[in-house]
């Protein structure tokens, strides 16, 4: 008898752990990023970015990020794509979104973020992939210069390609010597 209490009450405590656990990583949507260099699987934070992952996820949605490039790449900082052709011409976009960088989630190697202009609410296709962590990029106060960069997924696989991007041989402008292409991106 009291082994098979203590097998329930073990059984207990694994439930009871599991439900306090933060939603499931399955809740959230995934990404698969296929590139010249190889695939990049992304975990998308929907609770945390709300706008920002329904923004990524209609360009995904829509077939926009096939034919791009990673057009600006510079080592020891992030790979950026998403908004140009391999002629380096930038593609048509919807409207900017609302910046959510003070959404919690920091600029560490490995997320994801909006790129943007100065303006703080001007993102839209395009993104960039921390290959460090970038401190400076995180929200720090509500002014143009202090509010930050919305960062709203990981990279869960796929890190050793970005890594291999982010090593490419780069010119002027940071744009890569040999074309790094986005040939596909589609919900997992």
């Amino acid at each position: 008898m009291p082994l098979r209490a203590l097998a329930l009450a073990g059984a207990c405590l694994v439930m009871i752990a599991a439900a306090a656990q933060p939603a499931a990583a399955q809740d959230n949507p995934v990404v698969v990023m296929q590139t010249s260099m190889g695939d990049i699987t992304i975990e998308l934070y929907q609770d945390r970015a709300p706008i920002s992952v329904e923004n990524f996820l209609q360009y995904v949605n829509d077939g926009f990020y096939a034919g791009t490039i990673f057009h600006r790449v510079i080592q020891g900082f992030m790979i950026q794509g998403g908004g140009h052709t391999a002629d380096m011409r930038q593609k048509p976009t919807r409207a900017p979104i609302r910046n959510e960088a003070a959404n919690g989630v920091l600029n560490e190697r490995g997320t994801i973020a909006m790129a943007r202009t100065g303006v703080v609410d001007s993102a839209t296709a395009q993104f960039f992939i921390n290959t460090v962590d970038n401190d400076f990029l995180n929200h720090r106060d509500t002014t143009d210069r202090g509010f930050g960069y919305a960062a709203f997924g990981r990279v869960t696989d796929g890190m050793d390609v970005v890594d291999k991007i982010a090593a490419v041989q780069t010119a002027a402008g940071d744009v890569p010597v040999e074309t790094v292409t986005i040939t596909g991106a589609m919900v997992k």
